[in-house]
This record gives C-alpha cells, sequence and structure tokens, in this order.
C-alpha cells in the first residue's frame, strides 16, 4: 500500500473502482494514512482574475465564447484587486490561492507580465500560489517558477479516449506537454478531471492511469463532479450520485497515495454526510469560497462548521513543499521569446458542441 506504482492498467484501476463499497473505504482510508495526516485538509480559494471569452470548446465549460451561458466577462483583474481577494481568503483560512484565466494558452505580452506580478504579491503574503491559464512553455512556466508559483494546474480532465468526445480544440498531448513543461522546474503539478460528463466507468479508470502514468505523480489531484451549466454542450447531464463522487476519491487515493486529493467542483450538491464520507475515502484539499471560477460553491463558514464538527484543521501553507523564493522582475534570468508554440488543433467535431453552438442565443 505504501508503494507509488507507474505501472497501473485500467483493469487493475477497475478492480478497485468496483470494490465492495466498505472495503473500497478501509483500503483508501488506511493508504490515506500512512501518507498523510486524516485529520488536516488543505483549504485553497480560486480567484478568476480573467472570466469568459476563451475561444476553446470545452463541453463543460461557461466561458467559452462559443456558447451563451450569461456568463459576464471581465478583462484581467489589478494587482491590488487580486492582493485584496487573497487577504481575504487568507483571513477565511485558506493557505492556497489559485488564480485561473480563461486562455487558451499563455502569451507573453504586459497581461503575462502582469499575472507574474500577482503571482510575487501573493507568494509574499505567505501563501501558496497556483495558476491555471492554459497551456505553457517551458521558458513560460521557468518565468513564472522564478515568481514564486508553489503550483501549477492543468487538468487532463477525462481519458485520452473520452476527452475527444469533450474537447475539439486542442489535443490531449498538449495536455501532457504543459505538465511536462512544468516539470523541468521547481514547481508542483496540479492536474485531476471531471466526472459526470458521460463518460464510463472505464473512462475514469483510464484518467487514472494516465495520472499515476506521470514520473513523478501530481502532488495535488482535484476531482470534480459536473456542474452542468445552460447553455453548454453537457447542459442536461444528470448530477452523479454522492457514491460515485466517494468511488472515485477512493480510487485516487489509492492509484495516488502521496498526492493531495482535492474534493473540487460540485460539492454544493453533496450533503455534509456525503462529504465527509469523502475525506473519509482520503480527500484531503478543497476549495472554498462561495463561487469556483463561475459555478457555485460551499461558503467558507459552512466549511469551517463541517471542520469542527468532524475534528479537521486546516493545513498550513508549505506543509509539503517549503515556500519557493520570488525573484523580482528586474532580476529575472528569463525574458520573454515572443514564443507562438503550434498547440495542436485536432480537425474532428464534436456533435453536441457545434449544436451548442448554433444555439448560441444573442448576447444583451
Amino acid at each position: 500500500m505504501s508503494k507509488i506504482r507507474h505501472n497501473w492498467t485500467t483493469a487493475q484501476i477497475l478492480d478497485i473502482y468496483n470494490k465492495p463499497m466498505m472495503e473500497l473505504l478501509y483500503e483508501a482510508a488506511t493508504v490515506h494514512r500512512l501518507h498523510h495526516d486524516p485529520n488536516t485538509v488543505q483549504v485553497s480559494t480560486l480567484i478568476s482574475i480573467k472570466t469568459g471569452g476563451c475561444s476553446e470548446d470545452c463541453g463543460y465549460c461557461p466561458q467559452a465564447a462559443r456558447y451563451h451561458t450569461d456568463v459576464e466577462g471581465n478583462d484581467l483583474m489589478t494587482i491590488q484587486q487580486v492582493k485584496a481577494q487573497a487577504l481575504r481568503a487568507k483571513s477565511g483560512g485558506s493557505s492556497r490561492v489559485c488564480m485561473g484565466a480563461a486562455w487558451r494558452n499563455v502569451k507573453d505580452g504586459a497581461e503575462f507580465d502582469q499575472v507574474l506580478e500577482m503571482v510575487r504579491t501573493i507568494n509574499k503574503l505567505d501563501m501558496e500560489v497556483c495558476c491555471t491559464l492554459g497551456m505553457v512553455t517551458e521558458n513560460q512556466a521557468k518565468r513564472l517558477a522564478e515568481s514564486g508559483l508553489y503550483a501549477y494546474n492543468h487538468n487532463l480532465d477525462s481519458s485520452e479516449e473520452y476527452y475527444k468526445e469533450v474537447i475539439s480544440t486542442r489535443g490531449f498531448e498538449d495536455r501532457l506537454k504543459t505538465i511536462d513543461n512544468v516539470r523541468k522546474t521547481n514547481v508542483t503539478v496540479c492536474s485531476g478531471g471531471i466526472i459526470g460528463m458521460g463518460e464510463k466507468t472505464e473512462d475514469r479508470a483510464g484518467m487514472l492511469v494516465a495520472l499515476s502514468t506521470l514520473n513523478p505523480q501530481p502532488e495535488s489531484t482535484p476531482i470534480n463532479a459536473l456542474v452542468a451549466v445552460e447553455g453548454t454542450p453537457l447542459e442536461d447531464q444528470k448530477p452523479i450520485e454522492i457514491w460515485d463522487m466517494v468511488r472515485m476519491v477512493a480510487t485516487t487515493r489509492i492509484v495516488l497515495p502521496e498526492t493531495q486529493v482535492r474534493l473540487s467542483a460540485g460539492r454544493t450538491q453533496m450533503s455534509r454526510e456525503g462529504q465527509a464520507m469523502c475525506f473519509f475515502a482520503g480527500a484531503n484539499s478543497i476549495f472554498a469560497g462561495d463561487k469556483l471560477l463561475t459555478t457555485p460553491n460551499p461558503e467558507i463558514e459552512g466549511d469551517m462548521e463541517l471542520f469542527k464538527t468532524l475534528g479537521l484543521k486546516p493545513q498550513k501553507p508549505f506543509t509539503k513543499k517549503e515556500q519557493p523564493q520570488t525573484i523580482e522582475a528586474k532580476d529575472s534570468k528569463f525574458e520573454a521569446m515572443g514564443e507562438k508554440p503550434k498547440w495542436t488543433r485536432p480537425d474532428h467535431k464534436i456533435e453536441r458542441n457545434e449544436l451548442a453552438k448554433q444555439n448560441r442565443k444573442p448576447l444583451k
């Protein structure tokens, strides 16, 4: 149970996923206690620093410009706005701030320079800083690392096979390449996916095969339950059962024993008892705050009440890895290269994505 494996097969992971629930919970909880403090949970806050207008066609995402979802877009936030939200998150018990921008990929220029300053600012608040900005090159990853970035999030979303049924504007290999670029720095990797998009159980296992094959495995893995948003191609998907979430969390904990498993999107649909089962199954990280980018999330006060009931305590920052050093822009060893990488644009079409695009209502 204590050994990290990089040779899991889909069949082996399915065997774990389909175990009798009580046996699965016992095994996952045992693995969890071998590698983590079972009474400590990392609390992160997600800030959408640039919302809406994304050129991608991700079937789950209300920020895609091609769909009409009533998402109110905004330009890149200012450094002071982000700092104010980070301080509010810290006072509420968060030890990590994750900044998300609705970009396909990072582009060198004034906006990226501004994001780098945001990273520097939050790191100086003694908080872990995570970014999810789309695809990045090796040089861009190194500039983020210099600024004091602690983690970079780039989800695989699903198995490589089902990925093609959800997204057509970039390839699965681009996800892996971005993670590889981040691994060339001292920045940790955060990568997980979404369940409830219509995938088969084999696809959930396939995603875990892809994540476990990474060497090293991700330091953090978010498990999201789809929040179906009107106007997106997946708007008619029914919410998954809590048992699916518990099984996915438990299986992830067994397959990725040292990884922090984050209970992410979809928590508003879960009862307190359901969340407690996920914590017992090995989830030891959550997003706090009333919103995850554009979808609802439990408020921090409710989370802290649940923590008190369960005897859980928030994890302190830099528990798993020491705080990165911040290098000021004037002392940076890496400069903008004006790169124009050729990220893939697959030529296949996804019928439900195309239909959602055609049904797009005019903006008010």
